[in-house]
C-alpha cells in the first residue's frame, strides 16, 4: 500500500496508475458505482490483465461525495482524514482480520478529495440490521472483531494520535435536543420500558461520558458504527470469511463499546439472550491466550457500554433523511438495546440525573483563535443594534479565513425612512477601516467603522451584484452586556445581549444611542455558509426578556434548533427547539416570519423595518442569500420587542 496523488474520481483512473498501485500489469479496465453512501461514493473496478498474470481480478475504489455539502461535512468532522489513516496507519499494526487490503491512499486536506483502492470482498452477502445475524455469523462477527482488539489494548500511540482522538461533538444538550425530537416522531412507537431508559441516560448523559472516559476504564481501538449493515460476510472464493467496511467513525474509547453495539443489536433480543454468555466467550477466546482483558471484564465493559446503541439509535434517526426502512430500523435498534441494557442491569450502573447546567464562555475566547488546517475554517464577529425610536438598525461583522487568505469586512445600515447603506470589502483589500476592542471581555466590546459605502433604496440589488451610490458612513459604538453569556454546546460560538450606545454618521446625518437593544456573537471553526440554511435570531423584548435562537436546515436531516430564553430576573433557559416559518418576495428578501422557540412554546411574529442582506460567494462559486433584517416583534402571549433576523438561503444552480 501506498500513499500518492489523490484520485477525485473513477473516471481519473487509468490503466498505467491501476498498474503501479497494484504491483501488476493492468491493460483495461470499467468500473461502476456499488452501495449508497452518502457522504462517500464506492465504485467496483473490474480489471483486465495478460493472461496467467497474478493478481486481482477487481478492486473497490471508494472517493469523496460529489455532493457539496456532503464532501465539506465529511472534511469538517474529519471522517476522511480518520478512515484514510485507518488503512495507513492502523491497519498495517493490527495484522489483517476483518479489513480488506488497501493498494493506494491519498487525502487532500485542503479540499477533502481521498481515495482508497481496497481489496475486493466479493463474493460476498451484506448483513442486514432488520433480519438479524444467524448464531454462527454472530460468532464470527465477535471473533474477527477480537482480531482486530487484541493487538490495540494500550497502544500508547493509538492513544495519543490526535486524529483518533477527536472531542466527541456529543453531550447532554445536544442529544437532549434530538430526544425532544426522536419522541416527536417515535413517542406512539417506543415502550414504556425502552422510554424509561432512554430518558434515565439523557438525563445523567454528561456523567456517563465522564465516568466511562475515567483512566480505570480499558480503552482500544473503536469502530463506532461495528453492525451489521457494514459488514460483507464472505461467500465461497471470498478471500475473508468478513469484511468490516466504513471506518470513517473509529476512535480511541472504551474497548467494548463495538461489542456491545454489536451483540445487543445484531440478533433478536430473546435469541440473545439464549446465547448471551456463548457470544461473550467467542469474543474473549479469539483475544488468544494471555489477552489482556478477562471474561469478566468483557461482561462488565459489555453491560456498562450497552447504552451506547441506545445513543446511536436516537443520534442517527435525528441526523439523516426520514425513510420508512429508516423508521423500522431505528425503532429495531432502539428496543433491542434497550432490552440489552434491562437484561443486563445496567440501568444501575448510571449516574444519579443532573440537569446540564447551560455553558459560558471563557474572557481569553474574546481573542483571535489558531486556525485549523480546513480550508473553510473561518472565525467571525458579529454585531447589531436597533433603535425603534429613530428606526435605525444596523449590523457589524469581520469574517477571518485564514486558509483562504480572505478577510470579510460588513458594515450596514437600514431602516424604513432612509436606504439601506452597505460598506463591504469581500477581497481583503482594507478598504474599510474596523476596529474591535474587548474593552472588558464579556462585558463591554467597542466596535469603530469607518468607510466608503454604497448606499441602495430597493436592498434586494445587494443579492444580486448591483451597484448603489457612494455614501460615506462612520460608527464608533460599545456594546455593554446585559445578560447572560451564552456558549454552544455543538459549537464553538457564544452570543451575548447587550445594549449599545455611541454614534453613527451616514451620508452627514448623525444618530446617536444610548443604551438601544443589541447582540453580538463570535464564532471560530469550520463554517460552510454554502451547505445549509438556517435562521438565526436575537430578540429583545420589552419587559426585559432576550431570546436568541437558530433553525438549522442541514440537507438530508431534520431541523435543528439552539438557542436560549433569558426571562428578566430568572434563569437561562436553554432551547430545545426553534421553528421558523418564512415567506420570501422574489426579490429574495424575507416578508414575513414567525419563529417558535421551545420550552416555552414562545411564538414570535416578525416585522421587518429594514433589510440589510449581503451576497456570499465560495472559493469555488456556490452562491448564498444572506438576507438580515432588523425587526419589531409581537409575541403571542402580548409581549412586544426589538432585535434582528437572519436567514441563510443557498442558491441552486
Amino acid at each position: 500500500m501506498h500513499t500518492t496523488d489523490v484520485i477525485e474520481r473513477p473516471s481519473d483512473l487509468t490503466a498505467a496508475w491501476l498498474s503501479a498501485a497494484l504491483g501488476t500489469t493492468v491493460t483495461d479496465f470499467t468500473f461502476e458505482r456499488i452501495g449508497t453512501g452518502q457522504m462517500s461514493e464506492c465504485y467496483r473496478v473490474e480489471l483486465t490483465r495478460p493472461s496467467g498474470d497474478p493478481g486481482p481480478s477487481s478492486v473497490v475504489l471508494k472517493v469523496a461525495a460529489t455532493d457539496q455539502a456532503s464532501r465539506q461535512t465529511g472534511l469538517a468532522l474529519g471522517l476522511y482524514e480518520r478512515e484514510v489513516r485507518f488503512y495507513t496507519d492502523v491497519a498495517p499494526t493490527i495484522g489483517g482480520g476483518p479489513v480488506a487490503a488497501c493498494y493506494s491512499a491519498g487525502f487532500a486536506p485542503d479540499t477533502g478529495a481521498f481515495h482508497l483502492l481496497l481489496s475486493d470482498a466479493a463474493p460476498a452477502v451484506v448483513g442486514d440490521e432488520l433480519r438479524g445475524a444467524t448464531i454462527e455469523e454472530a460468532k464470527l462477527a465477535l471473533a474477527e472483531l477480537a482480531r482486530l482488539h487484541a493487538p490495540a489494548f494500550g497502544d500508547a500511540s493509538m492513544a495519543q494520535a490526535d486524529w483518533l482522538n477527536r472531542e466527541a461533538p456529543m453531550n447532554q444538550g445536544l442529544i437532549a435536543t434530538l430526544y425532544a425530537g426522536f419522541l416527536d416522531r417515535y413517542a406512539g412507537q417506543i415502550a414504556p420500558e425502552h422510554r424509561a431508559v432512554c430518558e434515565q441516560l439523557v438525563g445523567c448523559f454528561d456523567a456517563y461520558l465522564e465516568a466511562e472516559g475515567s483512566s480505570d476504564r480499558i480503552m482500544g481501538l473503536v469502530h463506532g458504527d461495528y453492525r451489521l449493515d457494514n459488514m460483507l460476510f464472505g461467500q465461497p472464493g471470498a478471500d475473508r470469511p468478513l469484511t468490516v467496511v466504513d471506518w470513517q467513525t473509529v476512535t480511541w474509547g472504551p474497548a467494548m463499546t463495538d461489542v456491545a453495539y454489536f451483540i445487543g443489536c445484531a440478533l433478536p433480543s430473546e435469541l440473545r439472550r439464549d446465547n448471551y454468555d456463548a457470544l461473550l466467550r467467542a469474543y474473549h477466546e479469539a483475544l488468544g491466550t494471555g489477552a489482556a482483558i478477562s471474561l469478566d471484564e468483557v461482561r462488565d465493559g459489555v453491560r456498562r457500554q450497552s447504552f451506547f446503541g441506545v445513543m446511536m439509535a436516537i443520534v442517527s434517526s435525528m441526523l439523516v433523511a426520514q425513510t420508512e426502512r429508516g423508521d423500522e430500523m431505528f425503532m429495531t435498534m432502539l428496543a433491542r438495546h434497550a432490552d440489552h441494557v434491562l437484561d443486563t442491569g445496567a440501568l444501575d450502573t448510571l449516574p444519579e440525573p443532573v440537569a446540564p447546567q447551560p455553558l459560558t464562555p471563557h474572557p481569553a475566547d474574546e481573542e483571535a483563535h489558531t486556525a485549523g488546517d480546513e480550508p473553510l475554517w473561518s472565525e467571525s464577529w458579529y454585531f447589531d443594534f436597533a433603535d425603534p425610536q429613530q428606526e435605525i438598525g444596523g449590523w457589524v461583522r469581520l469574517g477571518l479565513m485564514p486558509n483562504e487568505n480572505t478577510t470579510w469586512v460588513n458594515a450596514l445600515l437600514c431602516g424604513p425612512d432612509m436606504p439601506t447603506v452597505a460598506l463591504l470589502d469581500f477581497e481583503n483589500t482594507g478598504a474599510i477601516e474596523l476596529t474591535l476592542e474587548a474593552a472588558e471581555p464579556l462585558q463591554t466590546y467597542r466596535v469603530t467603522v469607518r468607510g466608503s459605502g454604497q448606499a441602495y433604496d430597493d436592498p434586494s440589488e445587494l443579492l444580486h451584484g448591483q451597484p448603489g451610490r457612494p455614501v460615506e458612513a462612520t460608527m464608533r459604538l460599545v456594546w455593554k452586556t446585559v445578560g447572560v453569556p451564552y456558549q454552544y454546546r455543538i459549537t464553538p460560538r457564544y452570543e451575548i445581549p447587550c445594549t449599545v450606545s455611541g454614534s453613527v454618521t451616514v451620508d452627514g446625518h448623525e444618530y446617536t444611542f444610548d443604551g438601544v437593544p443589541g447582540q453580538r456573537d463570535h464564532s471560530w471553526g469550520v463554517r460552510d455558509w454554502w451547505s445549509m440554511d438556517w435562521v438565526w435570531s436575537a430578540l429583545h423584548l420589552d419587559d426585559g426578556t432576550h431570546v436568541h435562537g437558530v433553525d438549522i436546515r442541514i440537507p438530508g436531516a431534520p431541523p435543528i434548533g439552539i438557542g436560549y430564553t433569558q426571562r428578566a430576573g430568572e434563569a437561562l433557559v436553554e432551547l430545545q427547539g426553534v421553528t421558523a416559518e418564512a415567506s420570501f418576495a422574489d426579490n429574495g428578501l424575507p416578508v414575513s416570519t414567525t419563529i417558535t422557540y421551545n420550552p416555552g412554546d414562545l411564538v414570535a411574529t416578525v416585522n421587518i423595518r429594514g433589510h440589510a442582506p449581503v451576497l456570499l460567494t465560495s472559493p469555488d462559486g456556490r452562491i448564498s442569500h444572506f438576507p438580515r433584517a432588523w425587526a419589531r416583534v409581537a409575541t403571542a402571549d402580548g409581549r412586544t420587542g426589538v432585535g434582528w433576523v437572519e436567514w441563510n438561503r443557498n442558491q441552486t444552480t
